[in-house]
């Protein structure tokens, strides 16, 4: 495993235990599917969670929630979409699309309602 791939695991992992620590239930890591990836799904309180997680060695890249663009935003969206579906999700149960910023020291930063459903309910 490449060292940027092996930062995003650990990164990951650091994020889903602090949501833990938060009181958030997680549902599942790394949903995969032909549409694309969801780091992170999670429940808390009534409100299903979508959790982009992104780790960054320095900011020379750029800070951390920059990288989810609207493009990456779409490509979430659609890959829930397919979730919803397979789940059964109901159209009604409220969704939330959320970042968590991950330092090199696996510090954690919580960005709440990052984005907005980006496609057709």
């Amino acid at each position: 495993m490449d060292q940027r791939r092996s930062l995003g695991t650990r990164g990951e992992l650091a994020a889903a235990a602090y949501l833990t620590e938060q009181g958030v239930h997680i549902l599942m890591r790394n949903y995969r599917c032909r549409m694309g990836e969801i780091d992170l799904i999670a429940r808390e309180g009534d409100c299903l969670l979508v959790i982009e997680v992104k780790t960054r060695y320095a900011h020379r890249q750029g800070i951390p929630a920059e990288a989810v663009d609207l493009r990456k935003q779409n490509k979430i969206c659609r890959t829930f979409d397919y979730f919803r579906m397979r789940y059964h999700i109901n159209d009604s149960t409220p969704v939330r699309f959320d970042v968590i910023e991950v330092d090199r020291k696996l510090n954690c930063h919580w960005i709440r309602n990052a984005f907005d459903y980006q496609g057709i309910i």
